[in-house]
């Protein structure tokens, strides 16, 4: 038997019909019972392989293997919370004031006018930031160092969060750490602080914050081949996944890709340059499965270095940024905020107020300002001569300053003179 079934099913040269029909019969009762047999276990193992994939398919994440899920993991009503934090900080007319300069930072700021750096001079200071009369008219969120969500405001007796919350403006926390010199890149830096960045999330969302803003400062040098591919993937890659992480613990990401004024590059290549970079963040936002609609950007003013000896008009360079943004920025993003990077009052509200009346029907997004040393400076200039901060005269200089840039958010401001105008230096 065992000879028969390992023969072939038919002889190799058939010699009489007798012999072929034969065969014929013994390869039909020898070998198509067991063929049957094998075939029903065949069936029964491809039935309990679909079981097993439908198990696995069931356990798997909806959006499969592909990670361009636009944040599929979140719930329904954590993006709900995200967008409205979004559409409350895009608010037209509105913008941020950015308040988060650490201790060392606004300390060096004050001792430079003669004012003490101490805990309570800087509490006192940011509270006339948060309270001057009709600042909420004109902010719609603040960004706060770490060290202000635990301060009080002595009006309210309330956390500062808390009390940011109950006159309508957003309060924000600055999460990241220092920054690290990249070896072998020439000077150039990516920020610290993402290996604890959930943990931290979470207590500021704890302590009141809605959002949050990471920056990722970047030179132009084109004398050092600077910024290299290296250091926009690693720092646009670092703003992907604060982003998701940010998202994970209920806080809206700004994310800061902030282009120095520094250097001599002309227009054409800060737009070229800027292009590179924010396209390769939103594609890494992308990747990361960041929910666009609950994320927001802030962003340096697109402008030449300010050692250009190329003259630019302000509309020029409202063209230029919005060039920039036609090219790249998701429509899913409802408001970039601007930061001044080093640009006086007068230029920056001049530029954010051209760039509005240069909008068309293709530009759908919320312009406006994040701005802290082109609204804090002049008024750190009051307090020369003086050993108190004169807190009174600084809000009302603020106000107004306020008022600039609300209108400038609008494209209502009128500038004066040529300001915003790039000038050959």
């Amino acid at each position: 038997a065992h000879r028969r079934r390992t023969a072939p099913l038919a002889p190799t040269t058939p010699t009489t019909p007798t012999t072929t029909t034969y065969m014929s019969a013994l390869a039909r009762s020898q070998f198509a019972a067991p063929r049957a047999v094998t075939h029903r276990r065949q069936a029964s193992h491809t039935k309990a392989r679909r079981s097993s994939a439908t198990v696995a398919a069931s356990a798997t994440p909806s959006w499969g293997p592909c990670s361009v899920h636009g944040g599929a993991h979140l719930s329904a009503a954590q993006k709900a919370e995200l967008e409205a934090v979004c559409a409350h900080i895009g608010q037209a007319g509105k913008g941020i004031t950015a308040c988060d300069e650490g201790p060392g930072t606004i300390g060096s700021r004050f001792e430079n006018v003669g004012i003490v750096n101490t805990e309570e001079n800087r509490r006192a200071y940011r509270q006339m930031l948060f309270e001057t009369p009709n600042a909420n008219k004109y902010l719609s969120a603040a960004i706060l160092d770490p060290e202000t969500l635990y301060q009080k405001s002595s009006t309210s007796g309330k956390l500062f969060p808390h009390a940011l919350n109950d006159i309508g403006i957003c309060p924000g926390v600055k999460p990241h750490l220092k920054v690290y010199a990249l070896p072998g890149q020439n000077g150039a830096t990516v920020m610290q602080g993402l290996d604890s960045l959930a943990a931290r999330c979470k207590e500021y969302k704890a302590a009141g914050c809605k959002f949050a803003k990471w920056r990722s400062p970047i030179e132009i040098d084109l004398t050092t081949g600077q910024p290299s591919d290296l250091t926009i993937e690693t720092n646009m890659q670092d703003l992907a996944r604060y982003a998701l992480i940010c998202q994970a613990e209920g806080l809206v990401p700004i994310v800061e890709p902030d282009v120095s004024l520094k250097g001599d590059h002309d227009l054409e290549t800060a737009v070229r340059i800027n292009l590179k970079i924010q396209s390769v963040l939103f594609k890494a936002m992308l990747d990361h499965g960041v929910y666009m609609e609950g994320s927001l950007l802030k962003s340096n003013m697109v402008n030449p270095g300010k050692a250009c000896k190329t003259n630019y008009t302000v509309d020029e360079l409202a063209i230029a940024n919005l060039q920039v943004f036609r090219r790249c920025f998701p429509t899913a993003m409802v408001s970039a905020n601007f930061l001044s990077g080093g640009q006086s009052l007068e230029d920056a509200a001049a530029r954010l107020d051209a760039i509005n009346k240069h909008k068309t029907a293709k530009d759908p997004w919320n312009l406006s300002f994040s701005w802290s040393a082109a609204l804090q400076m002049p008024l750190f200039e009051l307090c020369r001569g003086k050993s108190e901060l004169p807190l009174k005269e600084m809000g009302e200089l603020y106000a107004k300053e306020l008022e600039i840039a609300g209108a400038a958010a609008l494209g209502q401001y009128t500038r004066t003179g040529t300001s915003g105008d790039h000038k050959a230096k």
